[in-house]
């Protein structure tokens, strides 16, 4: 079993604005630069075969190449925010690759992630953190802009947990858009 997930990158210039908005906030484990993206779709454990036939799939999507810009902050996480983000502004062309992702893994017979698709970009987990610190911290970094710059791509990425440390994304598979 692998663990998968589409995802667009990040160029260098909008990490570059990222980085300084991670501080100021107890209970933060701030992402680094290597785990920026803005995932697609999330597929979990995939079987070998599965994961094969979800390349070819996702393979066959024809989408154009995509303006993205960031546009604030924001949280998940009602009562106990779970995670910090860069909001990536709504677009119809991004939302219909992130709808063709997820249709590709159900056409081969995945269950794709549940919850709504709200582009971001995660800067931290949160662990035991105040609301109202990251109220205050959302509130200061609102203001954020960055971009816009053009998707030409994006990627399947393979994610290895590993016990007490950050994860690592691997990308196997690359998909040009236009």
């Amino acid at each position: 079993m692998i663990r998968l997930f589409a995802a667009l990158p990040v160029p260098e210039d909008v990490m570059d604005r990222l980085e300084p908005l991670q501080t100021g906030l107890n209970g933060a484990s701030w992402r680094g630069r290597e785990h920026f993206h803005i995932t697609l779709g999330f597929f979990g454990d995939v079987a070998v075969p599965d994961a094969q036939e979800l390349d070819a799939s996702i393979g066959d999507i024809p989408a154009p190449q995509l303006d993205l810009e960031i546009e604030g902050v924001g949280w998940f996480g009602r009562k106990e925010p779970g995670l910090v983000y860069a909001t990536v502004k709504r677009t119809e062309p991004l939302e219909a690759l992130a709808r063709a992702c997820r249709k590709a893994a159900s056409k081969v017979g995945l269950s794709p992630d549940a919850k709504p698709f709200r582009p971001h970009i995660t800067l931290a987990y949160l662990n035991n953190a105040r609301l109202e610190e990251v109220m205050a911290w959302s509130e200061r970094w609102q203001v954020l802009r960055a971009g816009p710059w053009t998707a030409d791509r994006f990627y399947m990425f393979e994610s290895t947990l590993r016990h007490g440390k950050k994860s690592v994304y691997v990308p196997v598979a690359e998909y040009p858009l236009g």
